[in-house]
């Protein structure tokens, strides 16, 4: 572990002390161990220095293979190891046999790059209300806000200027990149990770048409519950409803850009993927997966298990365990007969407008 200092302006060079872990090589016998996985064709005290991709790698590198249609490049590769499958062919270099190469990789990659750690301690131009609640080991960086009637768990870490509005509740181990913000009475359970420019309980849209045209804003009191271990990427926003709440449930992954709707509920260990737009009062099963820009109108039901394709708009409920298309979203078999065809509309219409002319 190399501990390194780094002088932040005003701020006291103890306090600002971050702590990173630097793993130069380590033996393939190792990472084997740590990963549960079994060493094939290779000698276990090979010198492993880092993870690269299977066309990149080189030696001393590990790679892996999960995708059949990289086979022939397994064959090819200059890496040192590679995480294959339990019945993936024999190859010249060393083999970490896995039942799922690609978490073994993913643990792999974690063995080489250990995060940050922060420092307990509160910054000097942070701002903590003096009725605030924090638990122990608490990094609070430069410019934080923490207002009145905040309670937040043990291990939090707040990067410089996140926002955390008045009377929000927070469990053990959150993390907030810098520029998140959390708005007032919103709810966030234990081990929840907040990046960059996220925000959590902005006002849902809701406004009503008034006499002659106008817009009447419609209050928007009800608060944002977040779970246990969901992640947020950068810029999303999670809007805060008009009554009951709006709920991500425990084990959610959300990509950036990506817009939640008041009064909606996200099920658990669903995936939304970059610009997804859930419209209001929505509802999302668990282990949906919603791809990159896929739109969802109010009031919808999507089942569990569901996934819907890139750029597909969901319009109406959509039963649990389909795969849909399209906008509006049909089946996925459906959709490609359609597509297919799509291309030789011109051709088709030329052909009716012949046989109506005989």
């Amino acid at each position: 572990m190399l501990v390194s200092q780094v002088a932040c302006g005003n701020m006291d060079l103890e306090w600002c002390t971050i702590y990173v872990h630097h793993s130069t090589s380590m033996k393939l016998s190792a990472i084997a161990s740590a990963l549960e996985v079994r060493v094939e064709n290779g000698s276990p005290d090979t010198e492993i220095r880092g993870l690269n991709g299977i066309e990149l790698a080189g030696p001393g590198e590990l790679t892996f293979v999960s995708n059949p249609k990289y086979a022939a490049a397994a064959r090819s590769t200059r890496a040192s190891a590679v995480i294959v499958s339990e019945d993936f062919p024999a190859i010249e270099a060393a083999m970490l046999r896995s039942k799922d190469p690609y978490i073994s990789f993913a643990q792999a990659l974690a063995l080489f790059h250990k995060p940050l750690a922060y420092k307990p301690g509160v910054h000097p131009t942070a701002v903590v209300h003096e009725k605030a609640r924090i638990g122990a080991k608490a990094h609070i960086g430069p410019y934080v806000v923490v207002d009145e009637d905040v309670e937040i768990g043990d291990h939090a870490v707040l990067l410089a200027h996140v926002v955390i509005y008045r009377g929000t509740k927070i469990g053990d181990n959150f993390f907030a990149h810098s520029h998140a913000v959390v708005r007032e009475n919103c709810r966030i359970g234990n081990n929840v990770l907040l990046h960059n420019g996220v925000v959590i309980g902005s006002d849902g849209f809701g406004f009503a048409r008034a006499t002659g045209g106008r817009w009447h804003k419609i209050p928007q009191p009800a608060p944002v519950v977040i779970e246990d271990d969901v992640e947020v990427q950068a810029n999303s926003c999670i809007d805060r409803a008009s009554v009951g709440e709006t709920r991500i449930k425990r084990g959610v992954k959300i990509d950036n850009l990506v817009q939640v709707g008041h009064g909606s509920t996200v099920g658990e260990d669903a995936l939304l993927c970059s610009q997804v737009g859930i419209a209001g009062s929505t509802v999302i099963g668990s282990r949906v997966i919603l791809t990159g820009q896929v739109g969802v109108v109010g009031h919808c039901k999507v089942g569990d298990n569901a996934i819907v394709t890139p750029q597909s708009g969901v319009a109406n409920d959509i039963a649990a365990g389909a795969l849909v298309s399209g906008a509006p979203a049909v089946d996925h078999k459906l959709w490609l007969k359609y597509s297919a065809i799509l291309p030789r509309l011109p051709e088709i219409a030329r052909a009716i407008r012949q046989k109506t002319k005989e």
